[in-house]
């Protein structure tokens, strides 16, 4: 393992996938996929409770909010299932953010329901495109409302699976395109304005919808703009978003989220558990978060821990067991 140095601060991770136990077979049909996908991983795909807790232990990291979105309903409950099992056996190293299945709406309120009150889940996770479904169709707005009514946190990352563009794999870049399409979407359909108890938080900095915003700001009221949005309703409507740090904790991404929702509006994210990611890329990004120069060592100092005011749940685990 990679050699890392923990400080003093201890981080809340919003941003760590996971995926249930597995065979060898399905794991290799898994990784099977993704080659024929473009995405050229030299062997599949296996998460551990053990390494995990090793990296987090080694890189000063109390908890990691744990995510994944299945490509399935059947998959996703039984994804759900097995995190909480792991916040059950672990309750102050994760937390659970449910998978939900937004390509059927009905389907979607009931997830969320089974998952808040029957698998006391501390927020949720959703897909920008699941299933051909981008997360501003009006369709999802009886999710949108019981959501708002719960005053969830939802966490939105990017659709992984999308084929290559241009020969490159979709996770090197184009899922930030994919981030900010449906972004800027729901800030045209105005979804953050109609269910501002919603908090969401955003993926690698929300991948390419900050350094854009000022072209929105600029162009979204245009005569030649349907359903146009002011400068005045852009600012509105991203500034309530939260971006986190997972691949993205480099001035050439953090400068623009600062100029966009601000440094207080900045969580911690390692993008740990997914297979783009090891003990050495993770640790790259957490050090750069301080040492870049695009934050104060305040302002990097409150992203470590910001994202524990954001799920009541886990804030109240972690405050029962430090007592």
């Amino acid at each position: 393992m990679t050699t890392v140095t923990g400080g003093p601060a201890r981080y809340v991770d919003v941003h760590a996938h996971f995926s249930v136990p597995s065979t060898e077979r399905e794991r290799r049909r898994g990784w099977q996929a993704m080659l024929a996908k473009g995405i050229y991983f030299p062997e599949p795909h296996e998460w551990s409770v053990e390494r995990t807790l090793a990296y987090m232990d080694a890189s000063g990291t109390a908890t990691q909010l744990l995510s994944t979105i299945p490509d399935g309903l059947a998959a996703l409950r039984a994804s759900n299932d097995y995190g909480a099992s792991l916040v059950a056996e672990h309750p102050t190293r994760f937390g659970l953010l449910a998978a939900l299945p937004t390509d059927d709406p009905a389907a979607a309120v009931a997830e969320a329901g089974r998952a808040w009150e029957e698998l006391g889940a501390d927020g949720f996770a959703v897909t920008t495109n699941y299933h051909g479904v981008h997360l501003g169709d009006e369709s999802l707005s009886p999710l949108w409302t019981r959501l708002n009514e719960l005053g969830a946190t939802v966490f939105v990352h990017p659709d992984a699976r999308r084929p290559a563009v241009l020969d490159h794999p979709a996770p090197l870049y184009e899922v930030a395109f994919d981030t900010a399409r449906t972004i800027f979407d729901m800030v045209f359909r105005r979804t953050f304005e109609r269910f501002p108890d919603i908090t969401f938080v955003i993926a690698h900095c929300g991948g390419a919808f900050p350094a854009l915003t000022g072209r929105l700001r600029l162009l979204g009221d245009e005569p030649w703009v349907p359903q146009g949005v002011s400068a005045r309703d852009v600012d509105a409507q991203t500034s309530t978003l939260y971006l986190d740090t997972a691949a993205t904790a480099f001035a050439q991404s953090l400068l623009p989220a600062v100029a966009t929702v601000g440094a207080d509006h900045l969580v911690y994210g390692s993008d740990w558990g997914a297979p783009c990611t090891d003990e050495a890329s993770a640790e790259a990004n957490r050090r750069s978060l301080a040492d870049c120069g695009a934050l104060s060592a305040r302002e990097a100092d409150g992203v470590r821990d910001r994202a524990l005011s954001l799920f009541p749940r886990l804030a109240q685990r972690v405050s029962a067991f430090a007592e």
